[in-house]
């Protein structure tokens, strides 16, 4: 200190006992800026200044990331525990992890707090590098690596009531964070590593940051508060399962916030599972999931991650029994105050688990076995449909109402699916207590189906409704089910797939005996226990005509505004095709006839004059409301094509039906 400009410094010339402490900080937040930080970091070498009046500098030293970083270090190293512990989740629940909004066009906020910058103590602001994650990131990433060093040193009867405050701090921030996920979900992860003293290596991260939860190579200070009574045994085991619950939220956070762009939701098990089990439904010449998540970056990231978030669940203790209990519990989960902080835990058995978070890590261990040949054959907590997987459905899908049913995050769908998808090719299916009991979870599954926005997961819990409705063993329950989708299902998808089900079922029961039934007698061979299927008879198709071909003839009538019947005829083109096309079938395929009495069916169904012809007059006056000064011509705006080539499908169709009458011998 002999030389003339350290000594002129005021940080030096002031240093205590030349000035009292409360003055010495006044000092150093009148003078701290980055020119002085390396003084500073001299400064903070004292463990006894530090003890006193660290914690008091840390709001003062966030601003100036990443050159203050060494000073921050210092202060985790010296100072007071218990009070920089207090400072530092504080810090992280103010963390700002978006960028301010501009106050207009041609203003901009000179805040910067998103701007990349290249990490590292007692450096100068650098210009923005494109590749490197934004400075809100190496904060989130420094505040954890304090967390560390702090709770290392902290020596306390009950280090939970810190731990709990310090975890929930951080699910805080990282709640708060839309961004940039990947980076901070990682440096969440080697925090848990290194507080549990987890020996497995971390993950390399995607664009290094500079810091990723450096270790202080200082030997840190002792507590200058230290208990003399080290923590019990349930102590250990409170604090080991914060660290369990808190790793299911992260998970729970991670998956439901990850995109689906290109139709991958969350980490696309249901979709790998069925390239595994069914590799006949494969689409040719199109990469198929499984090697995009070999293939792409971004996937192969987000596999990584889920990997690291289920190696150290196992890693922590957590057991497939305690995530299965988890996920069965009907009771919803208690929700806490947004930014709120709960009381410190007094017993392990008070901390509930992410009900959501288990759900993936459930699911993540037994996609996993399915998936990779190396993976351990584990039978624990195996589903079956009924009634473990029905429980999931009620537990985590819906149940606000059926147009909201399906539009749950697509990682939670897909976790669902996959385990539904597992237990159906181990053809678990188990016994449904009753019928009502399965025809709720053929709907449920089905709803998701029709109002999923995600192609492959709606096709996914088709064949997943589908699969199962094949498997009662009962064709009266089956039938019921689809005639009820038929009459009460307001989503014309379902109302199709209802019409596809119905097909599959017809020639099924009917085809591979039709030999065997020359007379006109309806009766045919009956099954092992001397039952006829019901679909090989009339009265499955004259029990659904009404709903299969319902009568249009006041839906679209002149007395309804054409553009209201134009959009009830757009949102039922699906299902009026399926129908359509059914019926068509029925008509050209002989051998169904007198078994079905294909007929009867035509005549006491109404199928002419309630279904055929308003659909004919519709299709005609929704053309002419498409031309040129029609009703329906601005209304469609640059659509028009599109519009009057579904009229012309439906027409064509129509058409190839009234052969198939005029060919019916009545």
């Amino acid at each position: 200190m002999a030389d003339a400009d350290t000594t002129l410094n005021p940080l030096l010339a002031a240093l205590p006992p030349a000035t009292d402490n409360l003055t010495y900080l006044t000092l150093i937040e009148y003078n701290l800026v980055e020119k002085n930080l390396p003084v500073l970091h001299q400064v903070l070498q004292d463990p006894e200044l530090t003890a006193d009046i660290g914690w008091d500098l840390v709001h003062l030293l966030l601003p100036l990331l990443p050159a203050s970083e060494q000073c921050l270090q210092d202060i985790a190293v010296r100072g007071n525990p218990r009070e920089v512990i207090l400072k530092v989740t504080e810090a992280l629940r103010l963390l700002e992890f978006e960028k301010p909004k501009k106050d207009s066009d041609d203003e901009e906020t000179d805040s910067g707090d998103d701007e990349p910058r290249a990490p590292g103590p007692n450096t100068s602001p650098v210009l923005p590098d494109k590749t490197a994650p934004p400075l809100y990131v190496f904060k989130f990433e420094v505040l954890l690596s304090l967390l560390c060093t702090l709770h290392r040193r902290l020596k306390t009867k009950y280090p939970s009531r810190f731990l709990s405050a310090s975890l929930q701090a951080v699910l805080s921030a990282y709640d708060k964070s839309k961004h940039h996920r990947d980076e901070l979900t990682l440096s969440t992860v080697k925090f848990v590593k290194t507080l549990s003293g987890t020996k497995r290596p971390h993950l390399p991260p995607r664009t290094s940051s500079g810091n990723l939860l450096k270790r202080a190579t200082e030997v840190s200070e002792p507590d200058p508060e230290a208990s003399k009574e080290a923590p019990t045994t349930d102590e250990n085991t409170l604090n080991n399962r914060l660290l369990q619950s808190f790793i299911t939220h992260v998970t729970e956070d991670y998956i439901v916030s990850l995109s689906s762009d290109d139709d991958v939701p969350g980490l696309a098990w249901a979709s790998r599972l069925m390239e595994k089990f069914e590799p006949q439904r494969i689409v040719p010449n199109k990469a198929t999931y499984a090697e995009r998540f070999a293939g792409e970056e971004d996937l192969e990231t987000r596999s990584a991650i889920m990997g690291q978030l289920v190696a150290l669940a196992q890693d922590l203790g957590l057991s497939t029994q305690d995530l299965y209990k988890t996920i069965m519990d009907p009771e919803s989960e208690k929700q806490g105050v947004s930014g709120g902080e709960d009381e410190p835990p007094n017993s392990a058995e008070e901390i509930p688990l992410s009900k959501t978070g288990a759900l993936f890590l459930f699911a993540a261990r037994h996609v996993k076995q399915e998936l990779f040949a190396t993976a351990k054959d584990n039978k624990d907590a195996e589903l079956s449909i009924f009634p473990e997987h029905a429980t999931l459905l009620t537990n985590f899908v819906g149940p606000i109402s059926q147009g909201t049913l399906g539009l749950e995050p697509e990682g939670t769908l897909d976790a669902i699916l996959s385990l539904g998808l597992i237990a159906i090719e181990k053809n678990n299916i188990g016994e449904p207590k009753d019928d009502e009991i399965f025809a709720q979870y053929l709907q449920t599954v089905s709803l998701i189906s029709a109002n999923c926005p995600s192609p492959s997961l709606r096709y996914h819990a088709h064949y997943l409704a589908s699969t199962l409705l094949r498997s009662h063993p009962s064709d009266l329950v089956r039938l019921t089910f689809i005639r009820d989708t038929l009459e009460y299902c307001p989503f014309s998808n379902l109302k199709a797939s209802a019409v596809g089900w119905l097909k599959g079922e017809t020639l099924e029961a009917n085809i591979p005996h039709a030999h065997n039934h020359t007379s006109s007698d309806p009766e045919h061979e009956p099954d092992s226990e001397g039952n006829t299927n019901i679909f090989a008879t009339p009265v499955a198709l004259s029990t659904v005509a009404p709903f299969l071909f319902p009568d249009l003839s006041h839906s679209w009538s002149s007395a309804v505004e054409v553009s209201e019947s134009w959009m009830q005829f757009r949102t039922d083109l699906g299902f009026l095709l399926a129908s359509l096309n059914f019926y068509y079938l029925l008509l050209t395929a002989k051998m169904l006839h007198e078994n079905l009495d294909i007929v009867g069916l035509h005549k006491n169904a109404n199928v002419e004059e309630g279904f055929l012809v308003p659909l004919k007059s519709g299709v005609t006056r929704f053309r002419e409301a498409l031309k040129e000064g029609g009703e329906l011509k601005e209304t469609e705006g640059e659509d028009v094509g599109g519009a009057l080539g579904d009229l012309g499908l439906v027409e064509d169709v129509v058409e190839r039906v009234e052969r198939g009458v005029k060919a019916l011998k009545f």
